[in-house]
């Protein structure tokens, strides 16, 4: 949505799976915002209590003493479904209680001033985004209404929207939804924009808390050096591979070292017990990043029963491998995708703090013959830097000359199609990796003799059988002239903005009749009414 004048500053924000970050692109440079505790990174957690709601440090710093309601990873839940394979793995994993809605969408239930509140994951996003709001009004001493959120480039349409509900709820205007590895190009290309006319090949390495993300650009001064322009080649990723699969590998690991030393005595059931666990496991990853062995330790941990265990970097490596395995594959999926040879890339450039682990860096290095690897701006903060450069050139307060004229071309995620009502195969329009925003047209026709209405559910996703995809909505084409099957001719077509959204139309082009249907409004969605009641409700908590 376009931004509005006397709306203040407009913000780029990072909502990750673990923390997130906002900023703020003035003058001439980018400003990463630190919050009330100094930090510039706050944890996407949100904790809830008898008398009040806790978001971010004051949350974690609660959580052994109050876990099952204490929300964290909510990014992991927002725009799936409760039924989803990896919604139920990650229920095992968490002390707070997720149950599902009559849509089957997944609700978080907690006990909260004397009664038992669920909350869908858009609104404990929105709490996150809330108090990044705050943080940005308070340091820029002005209201803050824009922002560019970023999303992980493999979340789908429906996971988009709820991101976008997410930001309305906070009482954000969303200019734009952007892809984090080109939030981050864009922040490490304004850094290392090529110093003459010829572009320049740059591969995103996005690693975080929760998500995984790899993109292929070039970057392209322009001519006379007077346009950056930034193309995405390829993108490819998973929405449920970071730092907290690794953490959760540590854990089970140290659970079986507990059980092993006091036979008989799982403390699965334990939620304090494993909340100290998995934050015990997590001090060690990162001091596995400096150091070749440390220590795991938590004192009574269970039946007033210390826990300790040496873990060593080699160790931490072999628990993950599974996990490394699967990222180089990744990268050179992206590669691959994009025709392009891995000695065509000019830099590697690291994003999310889970690329500080030295395998994955070490990884690269070696798959990349030794390229030294780009770490010129802060792993952390690169995403949210380049949301906010996006955000001052949509509100159109940038006078850089840097920004004024950056063109960013972004491509979609998922192949996108029709489904053939005679073998239940998915007939795609729009492939993966096609840049947006685009208009494609495909003609259909009819299955039946004298066939009056054809059915058109719209998928995304990379199976040729649709049961295997993601369906987005349906809608029908009705009021078809009787002719023998084959012969009515029928256009379908998609239409990609900016954001990724969809429209997709049917035109019968012997009577010319027309239908659509707009994505956004899809099942699984947030519906307007509940969406108009939750903001009221996060006014009513407003501090």
């Amino acid at each position: 949505m376009a931004a509005s004048q006397g709306d203040g500053p407009a913000v780029g924000i990072d909502l990750g799976t673990t923390y997130s970050c906002v900023a703020v692109w003035r003058g001439d440079r980018g400003e990463v915002i630190a919050n009330d505790q100094g930090n510039r990174l706050m944890p996407s957690c949100v904790a809830f209590t008898d008398t009040e709601r806790l978001v971010g440090e004051a949350a974690v710093n609660q959580a052994a003493l109050n876990p099952s309601n204490t929300v964290f990873e909510v990014k992991r839940l927002i725009g799936r479904r409760f039924s989803d394979k990896s919604v139920q793995e990650d229920i095992k994993l968490w002390p707070f209680k997720v149950a599902k809605d009559r849509d089957d969408r997944p609700m978080v239930l907690v006990e909260h001033e004397g009664k038992e509140k669920q909350f869908a994951p858009e609104e404990i996003s929105s709490m996150v985004l809330a108090k990044l709001k705050e943080t940005a009004e308070v340091y820029l001493g002005k209201s803050v209404k824009n922002a560019v959120i970023t999303v992980p480039v493999y979340f789908n349409n429906s996971q988009r929207q709820a991101t976008i509900d997410a930001g309305t709820i906070a009482g954000l205007n969303v200019l734009r939804i952007i892809n984090e590895p080109t939030a981050a190009a864009i922040a490490c290309g304004l850094e290392k924009m090529p110093v003459s006319n010829k572009g320049k090949t740059v591969l995103v390495f996005d690693l975080g808390g929760g998500t995984f993300d790899v993109s292929l650009l070039n970057i392209d001064p322009g001519v006379n050096m007077d346009k950056g322009v930034f193309e995405v080649r390829s993108i490819t990723g998973d929405t449920h591979l970071g730092g907290a699969d690794f953490d959760n590998e540590m854990v089970e690991y140290t659970l079986q070292e507990f059980l092993r030393k006091h036979k008989k005595m799982d403390i699965r059931n334990n939620k304090k017990a494993l909340r100290r666990l998995r934050t015990a496991c997590e001090r060690a990853k990162r001091l596995l990043t400096s150091t070749g062995r440390t220590t795991i330790e938590v004192d009574s941990l269970h039946e007033g029963i210390d826990f300790s265990t040496t873990i060593t970097r080699s160790r931490f490596e072999d628990l993950n491998r599974d996990l490394f395995s699967k990222i180089m594959k990744i990268v050179e999926k992206c590669l691959k995708d994009a025709n392009m040879d891995k000695n065509s890339v000019n830099d590697v450039v690291l994003v999310g703090g889970s690329t500080r682990i030295p395998k994955v860096q070490n990884m690269l290095r070696e798959f990349f013959d030794g390229k030294e690897l780009c770490r010129t701006i802060n792993p952390d903060e690169a995403v949210a830097y380049g949301a906010a450069i996006q955000a001052s050139i949509l509100s159109g307060e940038t006078h850089d000359g840097r920004l004024v004229d950056m063109l960013l071309r972004d491509v979609t995620p998922l192949s996108l199609g029709i489904e053939t009502e005679e073998d239940y195969i998915m007939s795609v329009v729009i492939p993966r990796n096609t840049t947006i925003p685009t208009k494609k047209t495909k003609n259909f026709t009819t299955i039946y003799d004298n066939q009056l209405v054809v059915n058109f559910p719209v998928y995304e996703g990379e199976s040729e059988w649709t049961k295997d995809n993601n369906l987005l909505g349906k809608f029908k084409l009705s009021g078809i002239l009787p002719a023998p099957k084959r012969v009515p001719s029928i256009d379908v077509t998609f239409d990609i903005d900016l954001n990724g959204f969809l429209n997709v139309s049917a035109k019968d082009m012997n009577t010319g009749r027309t239908n659509n249907i707009v994505i956004p409004y899809d099942m699984g969605r947030l519906r307007k009414e509940e969406i108009k009641r939750m903001v009221q409700g996060a006014k009513r908590v407003a501090p």
